[in-house]
């Protein structure tokens, strides 16, 4: 990464200002403005998220909003109302009233006289989503966007359900959101107010992954901001981009398909991160090619980005399973549409244990997954960190029933969704099934390259549950996540079903076995052949940021992550959590330039004992502290997540204190109906 410090001499800062909405409350902003933006006004990059300017991501937001200033655009990151130093309470993610706020702020961004009326809106993953949301409502001022690990539906492609599945990110996020929402503003910033906006704060806190697990199913809570709902809404152009090791890279083809207005598209081989930061590598020059977007799309030059090809994809060569990746090997590929009019779809029959080009008589497999089965799986978005990507899955295949391919006679590349026509069976009214496309390397190591979860009462759609017949015969078609992936010759080409996924999803509340009739059942792959274009791409430029604000770390607390398993009752129990000794500790900085510290740490912790689903727990520790000379707050939140078959259960504790004063304790104990999952 190049740091261009003298980037510094061309802009100035402004710390905070307030944007005061119609009805009255105000919205914290911090800017950044080339230094003859009053006299030559420049067009204007908003970023609006809930996730706290002045302190926790002050560095994160620094060289990415002060290279934008230094390239000729006021760049101004804005606290949701309710989030940092705004007012207001966040009541839920992406409501409908954060939307109407985003275009009042985009309206003043343009009056004000450093602007030339012309404003882009950008975000990863909240700021991407609300990004898509905001084009839909179709302020005249924002020209165009750039969505980065977004999702177009809420449903069916965010933290909170897959396949109609209970995701355990749902209890995690939610988790993290309120301990979030219930932090105070800056008192350097509010003034004397800070405490009774703290307060407000507390009172109104909601636990909101019971919020979420309240709409089980695909209702109008979810259709609310999904923009799938009606893609034609959205005229502003439009550059998605996302990473294969992101948990939300599907929405990329989807929005290329779909999508009527200019786009573009670029998906790498990067973790839930920007581009000139990503992990897995190669990162790349984003800075400079968002730079390239804005100028087009902001300032009318031509500067060929929309004579490139729509889509770019990172095509990843087989590696062997690890935890995590410094690199990941490949090679740039380019398509002018998706789907690409290159891919052809390969069917194989899934025979008994064999994937085969010709189906054999059907034969009835039957399997039962352990509960642990899962483990091997690594995080469902992962952020580039030690241990969140799939390790070898050859434990958790062990659980499942599993097809395997004859070695291939040459290498095959695959660009797309791999697709199941599945014939089966349930002994169980509700069930769900986990199908996984893996690499099977000679050594007999397997790299899990595809996976989706679907809940098989929702095989009809989302919006319905219809319990199973046991006994009965049913088809379902699965779509597992789009990949670019290259198996080499003498590789085999693996599908894994289990009827469980710990803890990435939440179990069944029953045992469950499935029937699988092979022969009649299929596995349709996207088979991409190279193109001669392929090598002929231009290469990205090497990342460069502006220079961050110093900070000084107090503490730097490891994450470990570890499996216990109690061979007496066949109970595991998985953890992470920061390794600093006693759980008090916690990571802790020094903001030089406004004097702070901020310290956040978590636990999670996940148990669930082989044979009952319903021992299933999620348990997760947060504390963070703000601290400037005598002032210092502290907060706690512990939650935890159990079920019996027709309820889940959720409690919640959050304590907050000034100094040694303790200033709120809220907790909750709150049972859901299970409806179908």
């Amino acid at each position: 990464m190049k740091i261009d410090h003298n980037l510094l001499e061309h802009i100035e800062e402004i710390e905070n200002v307030f944007i005061e909405l119609k009805d009255g409350c105000r919205i914290a902003a911090r800017l950044w403005l080339p230094k003859t933006a009053n006299a030559n006004p420049v067009p204007a990059i908003l970023e609006y998220i809930p996730y706290r300017k002045r302190d926790f991501m002050r560095s994160r937001d620094e060289p990415m909003h002060r290279f934008f200033a230094a390239h000729g655009y006021a760049a101004i990151r804005v606290d949701v109302r309710g989030s940092g130093d705004s007012d207001g309470i966040l009541t839920d993610e992406y409501t409908p009233r954060e939307q109407m706020d985003a275009v009042e702020i985009i309206d003043w961004i343009a009056r004000q006289p450093w602007c030339s009326g012309n404003v882009g809106m950008t975000g990863i993953s909240w700021g991407g989503i609300n990004a898509l949301q905001v084009a839909a409502r179709q302020p005249p001022a924002l020209k165009a966007i750039m969505t980065l690990c977004s999702s177009d539906d809420r449903y069916a492609d965010d933290a909170h359900y897959m396949g109609g599945c209970l995701l355990n990110e749902n209890m995690q996020w939610g988790s993290v959101l309120m301990l979030n929402a219930a932090l105070p503003p800056d008192p350097e910033i509010v003034g004397e107010r800070w405490r009774d906006m703290w307060r407000e704060r507390l009172e109104a806190l909601e636990p909101f992954p019971a919020v979420w697990m309240g709409h089980q199913t695909r209702d109008e809570f979810w259709k609310q901001g999904s923009v799938c709902e009606d893609y034609g809404a959205i005229e502003t152009p439009v550059y998605a981009i996302g990473g294969w090791a992101d948990g939300y890279s599907n929405a990329i083809p989807r929005m290329m398909e779909h999508l009527s207005c200019p786009k573009k598209a670029l998906i790498g081989p990067w973790a839930h991160n920007f581009p000139h930061n990503g992990v897995p590598g190669p990162s790349i020059g984003f800075l400079q090619e968002a730079v390239r977007w804005w100028d087009h799309w902001l300032k009318g030059r031509d500067t060929g980005i929309m004579e490139e090809p729509q889509i770019r994809v990172w095509m990843q060569e087989s590696v062997p399973p690890q935890p995590q990746y410094a690199s990941w090997p490949g090679r740039w590929i380019a398509e002018g549409a998706w789907p690409g009019p290159g891919v052809e779809k390969y069917v194989w029959a899934m025979n008994s244990g064999h994937l085969f080009d010709e189906p054999e008589e059907p034969v009835v497999l039957s399997f039962s997954s352990p509960q642990t089965t899962g483990v091997r799986s690594g995080e469902w978005c992962g952020f580039g960190a030690d241990g969140d990507m799939p390790r070898d899955q050859r434990s958790d295949d062990g659980g499942s029933l599993v097809f395997d391919s004859d070695p291939l006679h040459a290498r095959m590349e695959l660009l797309g969704a791999p697709e199941i026509d599945l014939e089966f069976a349930s002994d169980r009214p509700l069930a769900f099934v986990c199908a996984r496309l893996g690499d099977v390397a000679p050594d007999g190591s397997v790299l899990r390259v595809s996976y989706a979860l679907l809940n098989l009462a929702h095989s009809d759609d989302h919006e319905t549950v219809t319990p199973l017949q046991p006994g009965v015969w049913q088809r379902v078609r699965i779509k597992l996540n789009d990949l670019a992936h290259a198996f080499p010759e003498g590789h085999r080409v693996r599908l894994a079903l289990s009827t469980s996924y710990w803890p990435i999803a939440w179990p069944s509340p029953e045992p469950v076995t499935l029937s699988v009739r092979t022969g009649a059942s299929r596995l349709t792959l996207p088979v991409r052949k190279p193109q001669a274009r392929d090598g002929t791409l231009p290469d990205f430029e090497e990342p460069r940021e502006a220079p961050g604000t110093t900070h000084k770390k107090l503490r730097a607390l490891p994450l470990r992550r570890s499996v216990e398993i109690d061979l007496a009752t066949n109970e595991m129990v998985y953890t992470l959590k920061s390794d600093g000794g006693e759980f008090d500790g916690a990571s802790l900085a020094h903001l030089g330039a406004i004097d702070l510290d901020i310290g956040y740490t978590m636990m999670k912790r996940y148990r669930v004992i082989e044979s009952d689903p319903l021992s299933a727990q999620t348990e997760l520790h947060q504390r963070a502290l703000l601290r400037r000379g005598d002032w210092e707050v502290r907060m706690t939140c512990v939650t935890r997540l159990t079920a019996t078959a027709t309820a889940f259960q959720v409690s919640g504790d959050v304590e907050a204190f000034e100094g040694d004063q303790e200033i709120a304790h809220r907790q909750w104990t709150l049972a859901i109906p299970r409806n179908g999952v």
